[in-house]
């Protein structure tokens, strides 16, 4: 029995959710529905206020399709626009009224809400589908409020920022925040928006708020012909010289913009990318830092300025060499609403280190590059009912509900990607490393499960809900050592800053890496995209990985070099498993002294207790016998993930919403210096 036919029984038994429900699964079947079920499914959702979007999206696709055309516009009309028309015109005269007393729009004959070209359907609370009533036609949905930034506004900043057609409530209130005054960098800096048609401006007052938006006189509003008088000489026609104001130092609240540069996993080349960004004129890159060592010296700077009883009080404790920036932080005391955000601008400013190779005098107000890092990034996963995984991490919460990542109105992420099997190999040597450095300590530093733990880090995989990753992008680390003029262009397009000079040099501070770093490989050398760590990983481990990140591996563009994209079943992998001789030898190896560091530790907790115990097995013995179980525990892991993940590669967050894939950065084919990595 087809859907459409269950939904009709369920609707004659009377049981109108159900059969909603089966009307709305109609819809979404493939090959969908005919014309006339179409219509039926429609009309039924409607009628019993079932999915109503489902209905909204099949009355749409039937008016553009030509089917049941006048019914479809009409039905549209009456329960979808009619009912918003009245907010709509309130919206569209509100906005009238304050921009005829504007100075910069140079237009006054705004037709009647009647006579607009464009009415506005709406879909969800923030979403429209326009209508043009001239030709007719439904154009593609907007959500003039949706929280990304779609272009590179801030390309080339030598003169006024001049934006074409900016009908996104959310780019006009991005520019508005983030291109300073004139008055503050003495010159000419207004915002000019240019629309080529009077009419289709006039429409969209029904959908955006420019109230707050015209109170700082920042924008120069240039409709049709009155490009031609771009840029505005404002001494010659305002009599205001710009030039005669000083430049003012930035503020702790002209700050509301971030570059996030997020962990896909260990050792994807993020330093490479910190090395880059570092120095540039229009970031403000501070250093990679503990998210945990961050929050505790944002604690320690809010206790200080709350116990602080006057201005001199805190100058004179600040007043210590460790606090460059004294007037970031006499404003910040002064603040009585400041907020976390608040505190930790002011901490990204409090050494010159960081500021040195700032433009002062930039017509924009500089972004944050900030890379928090959450030492083990503790993923869990679980399988359901339906056959997908069930994914949650502690740290992206803790991001989520972080007041920082809440208070900072723009935020733009990109995320790093290495070749998944070296990135693991690298993973192992350091984690090697570290272990055998801390045999010289009290704590010593075990090898984790990595090929278990790369599996759960599925970082390219995002939750839309979660709004600090919702404009982001993957970066492959190889594509920036092999194509960096094309990668670095594209990537300061996405974050919306210049290309600058010094994003051809890898600096600390303004310093280059050579003259300041230790390390195998310095800037721009390729050597690490070919590296296999062939000491530190196996191919049973490196078919394992491919196999179950395969979807990265297809969606990012890499090759497979070791899985043969044959089929696979539980025997196959089982047959992996025995054969992960490399990170076995390294979990036994620093689990080994890890656990007869352990035993020595408790049987000396014992003695000093007083406690007398009688031991059948050496120190040696038992710490063999605890190791044997750790391993048990281990290789089940792995098996009970391996069950889950052969299922098939769907992921969900743990409301049940599929996770999307991050979009990856493409590159212009026309600055490529050599073919793309694969």
């Amino acid at each position: 029995m087809s859907p459409i036919e269950v939904a009709r029984k369920l609707a004659g038994f009377g049981k109108t959710e159900e059969a909603c429900r089966a009307y709305v699964l109609a819809l979404a079947t493939i090959p969908g529905p005919d014309p006339d079920e179409k219509m039926e499914a429609a009309m039924y959702i409607l009628q019993f206020e079932g999915e109503y979007r489902a209905a909204y999206t099949a009355f749409l696709e039937l008016y553009r399709d030509g089917h049941y055309k006048e019914d479809a516009w009409n039905i549209m009309t009456e329960a979808f626009y009619l009912p918003n028309e009245k907010l709509l015109r309130s919206r569209y005269e509100n906005n009238v009224k304050q921009l005829r007393k504007y100075p910069y729009l140079f237009r006054n004959d705004f037709p009647e809400f009647e006579e607009l070209p464009i009415k506005f359907y709406p879909f969800d609370d923030s979403s429209y589908v326009p209508y043009d009533a001239g030709a007719e036609r439904f154009e593609d949905m907007v959500d003039p409020g949706e929280q990304v930034i779609h272009r590179n506004f801030f390309k080339n900043l030598e003169n006024p920022l001049l934006a074409e057609e900016v009908y996104s409530q959310y780019e006009l209130e991005y520019l508005n925040d983030n291109v300073r005054h004139s008055e503050y960098v003495g010159r000419e800096n207004h915002i000019y928006l240019h629309y080529k048609s009077w009419g289709e401006f006039c429409s969209y007052l029904q959908v955006l708020n420019f109230r707050k938006l015209l109170i700082d006189k920042k924008l120069v509003f240039l409709i049709e012909d009155e490009i031609s008088r771009y840029p505005i000489d404002f001494e010659a026609q305002y009599g205001i010289d710009y030039s005669t104001f000083p430049i003012k130092p930035l503020g702790i609240r002209e700050m509301n913009r971030l570059i996030w540069h997020t962990q896909l996993s260990y050792h994807n080349g993020g330093d490479f990318f910190n090395e880059v960004f570092d120095g540039h004129p229009n970031i403000l890159s501070y250093m990679p830092v503990m998210n945990e060592d961050m929050e505790k010296t944002m604690e320690d700077l809010r206790a200080t300025l709350d116990d602080a009883r006057s201005v001199q009080e805190i100058m004179e404790v600040f007043n210590n060499g460790e606090w460059d920036n004294l007037d970031m932080i006499r404003e910040l005391y002064l603040m009585r609403d400041r907020t976390d955000k608040d505190i930790m601008v002011a901490i990204c400013f409090r050494s010159k280190m960081y500021l040195n190779t700032l433009d002062p005098a930039a017509r924009i107000v500089p972004a944050i590059f900030f890379q928090p890092h959450f030492g083990y990034n503790h993923v869990l996963l679980r399988g359901d009912d339906m056959g997908r995984a069930v994914m949650s991490s502690e740290q992206y919460e803790t991001v989520r509900k972080s007041a920082v990542f809440r208070k900072f109105k723009y935020i733009k992420s990109f995320t790093p990607m290495r070749r998944i099997t070296t990135s693991y190999g690298a993973s192992i040597r350091f984690m090697w490393g570290s272990h055998q450095a801390s045999l010289e300590e009290d704590d010593i530093f075990p090898v984790a499960d990595e090929i278990v733990d790369r599996l759960l880090l599925r970082g390219y995989l995002v939750d839309e809900e979660q709004r600090a990753l919702r404009d982001g992008v993957i970066v492959r680390f190889e594509d920036a050592k092999l194509n960096p003029a094309a990668t670095f262009h594209a990537l300061a397009e996405f974050l919306d800053v210049p290309y600058a000079e010094s994003m051809t040099k890898c600096t600390l501070m303004g310093v280059t890496t050579n003259a300041m770093l230790d390390q195998e490989v310095y800037g721009f050398d390729t050597a690490a995209v070919y590296k296999t760590y062939d000491e530190f990983c196996c191919d049973a481990e490196r078919c394992w990985l491919e196999y179950f990140l395969r979807d990265a591996y297809e969606y990012y563009g890499y090759d497979f070099k070791y899985y043969d994209g044959g089929p696979v079943d539980e025997e196959r992998v089982l047959g992996w498993l025995e054969h992960f001789d490399k990170i076995d030898y390294y979990l036994l190896e620093s689990n080994r002294a890890y656990h007869i560091d352990a035993v020595k530790k408790l049987r000396k907790e014992k003695a000093e207790a007083g406690e007398a115990v009688e031991y059948t097995a050496t120190v040696e013995e038992e710490a063999e016998e605890s190791l044997a179980e750790f391993m048990q525990i281990v290789k089940d892991r792995r098996e009970r993930l391996a069950r889950i993940l052969l299922k098939g590669l769907k992921f969900v967050n743990e409301q049940g919403r599929p996770l999307k894939f991050m979009p990856k950065l493409e590159l212009d084919p026309a600055l490529l210096e050599q073919p793309l990595y694969h």
